[in-house]
């Protein structure tokens, strides 16, 4: 337990291990991964005004850049969307009836570029991956801004965490999210706002959130959503 926390505390910036702490991070624990159910909304495109309802399960890795969120949507439940990363390889597909592919995004570097900041802006949910991901790198911008980046090449990806007033993930921002798995892939400004934090098994846990892509000038909200249950495993 001891020459686990030393090496966090050698291996971390004092401000990145402090947050993980003060959010209820444990330095002893490290197999564990985060599971979550969410319910919300979220646009089948930009260009549309209207919202679709949802449903999710996700799993996320507290050791490694990984994740797997499964959504389904209403009426019915009929269409469905994953969205995952694992091993390096993103996935976005979205199915009918949970069987038949209604699209699939191919395997490239853009794609997952967009899984790894996804999984990058999401660790205020995951806050023991602070701790524990050492294929995160950090650097700290000011006393409430930090910059978290992983993956290498054409894969290398940075998001910019912001505190809230009580020294909370607050916000995430990435400057150039590719919008597109193909080209162009349109790197746009990217955005997502937790909020609702609660104490919740030893951990501060933000219980809503929402997403948003920054261009024309004005910010396009895409996803809305709320935690219903969060636990370790």
């Amino acid at each position: 337990m001891a020459d686990t926390e030393h090496l966090n505390r050698v291996r971390l910036p004092s401000a990145v291990y402090d947050l993980a702490i003060r959010l209820g991070a444990s330095p002893e624990q490290t197999w564990f991964d985060i599971q979550l159910k969410q319910i919300g909304r979220m646009k089948r495109n930009l260009s549309t005004a209207s919202w679709m309802q949802f449903t999710a399960t996700q799993t996320i890795s507290t050791s490694d850049c990984a994740f797997d969120w499964l959504a389904k949507f209403t009426p019915f439940g009929v269409i469905s969307a994953r969205d995952a990363l694992c091993d390096g390889v993103g996935r976005l597909d979205i199915m009918a009836f949970g069987l038949i592919p209604i699209a699939r995004m191919p395997h490239t570097p853009a794609l997952v570029r967009g899984e790894l900041m996804r999984y990058l802006a999401e660790l205020a949910f995951a806050p023991d991956a602070i701790l524990h991901n050492a294929a995160l790198t950090w650097r700290v911008i000011s006393a409430d801004t930090l910059a978290v980046s992983a993956g290498t090449g054409e894969t290398w990806s940075e998001v910019i965490l912001s505190l809230d007033g009580e020294g909370r993930i607050g916000g995430a921002f990435a400057l150039d999210r590719p919008r597109s798995a193909t080209a162009p892939t349109l790197p746009t400004p990217w955005r997502g706002r937790f909020s609702d934090y609660r104490r919740h098994c030893d951990h501060w846990i933000p219980f809503a959130g929402e997403v948003a892509w920054e261009f024309d000038g004005r910010e396009h909200t895409y996803w809305q959503g709320q935690l219903v249950e969060w636990d370790l495993c």
